[in-house]
């Protein structure tokens, strides 16, 4: 049986625990916990062990699959956390692939968290939708609140029946669930994941490497997007609010910038001028295609203060000038 790789967190009702820490979000949200709530406080657990020996000395970590009930459970006893943040989940693009587990992952693997909550008294819960959850029926710009919703992607509809789930829980249960409908997610500590918006990642880290782009949407096609920093600032913003400021309870829209491919390219080509990009539109514009191409969320701003602090040009200073680094020290 998997036990603590480093040394414990101490279980006082501080502790925080996030499934799915290995991933895009999960690795970053981690460190940003740990940096407000003291590293021992904040347990890290995925479904493989880190990598790197810096990540896997930075505070304790659990192998668990949030598929396994009992593991779960007993990872919830141990550490009596007051805060569960549950982003273990199959992605777009590799959820069309398997969608039979995509669904499974993505919904016994919430059932668990939540039931474990009300079952073993853990106070706070968050679970991070997406965007995917609307389709081509949802008015693509400055797509509201509430809409027309009916996602045609695996991962969309696992998105929008969790969400209704999380209202139900906590109208029937009481349980503190909050959540966000991310759109993609832009950062440079991990590589993509297996979604459709995951080329604004992929292309800063060739621009870098010196090489040319091959793009699998078309240069036109505009999607919201964020950069990890304000995802951070928006997941803390939103688990810090107070309980009475939080209105919906499904999940909020959330939004920073949209762009297409082309503009992308043109912001990168201000710092590399010689850098090429090329389109071979794949399974995954049909994904984009159905989903919005800006977010309108005021509720976020009025409910809890949202407020975006990155455009486009701000994006790409700050990746390539974090990706520069990385490779001058021989990370990437």
């Amino acid at each position: 049986m998997a036990t603590s790789r480093t040394s414990a967190a101490t279980p006082s009702g501080d502790t925080i625990l996030v499934i799915g820490a290995g991933g895009q979000l999960g690795l970053e949200l981690t460190h940003e916990l740990r940096q407000i709530y003291g590293a021992s406080n904040v347990v890290a657990a995925d479904v493989r062990a880190p990598k790197d020996a810096e990540t896997a000395e930075a505070g304790p970590f659990e192998l668990l699959d949030v598929l396994d009930k009992n593991r779960l459970e007993e990872v919830i006893r141990q550490y009596k956390p007051k805060q569960v943040y549950h982003l273990a989940a199959l992605l777009s693009a590799t959820a069309e692939k398997n969608p039979k587990f995509g669904w499974q992952l993505n919904m016994d693997g919430l059932f668990h968290v939540l039931d474990a909550a009300v079952d073993l008294g853990v106070q706070q819960v968050y679970w991070p939708s997406s965007i995917a959850v609307f389709g081509p029926d949802t008015p693509r710009q400055h797509t509201p609140q509430l809409t027309i919703m009916n996602p045609n992607t695996v991962y969309g509809i696992s998105k929008l029946a969790g969400e209704q789930w999380c209202e139900w829980y906590f109208r029937k249960h009481g349980l503190d669930v909050r959540s966000l409908r991310y759109p993609g997610l832009i950062g440079y500590k991990s590589l993509p994941g297996g979604g459709t918006t995951d080329y604004a990642v992929d292309i800063y880290h060739k621009a870098v490497a010196g090489q040319a782009y091959e793009c699998f949407l078309s240069e036109d096609t505009y999607l919201p997007m964020m950069y990890m920093s304000d995802a951070l600032k928006a997941t803390l913003d939103l688990m810090h609010a107070p309980a009475d400021n939080i209105k919906v309870r499904s999940s909020y829209n959330l939004g920073a910038m949209s762009f297409s491919p082309q503009e992308i390219t043109a912001s990168i080509q201000r710092h590399y001028p010689e850098f090429q990009v090329s389109y071979q539109p794949d399974q995954r514009q049909q994904i984009a295609d159905s989903w919005p191409a800006s977010i309108d969320d005021t509720k976020a701003r009025q409910d809890w203060g949202w407020q975006p602090q990155f455009t486009l040009d701000k994006m790409t200073d700050d990746m390539l000038l974090h990706l520069r680094q990385a490779v001058a020290v021989g990370v990437h």
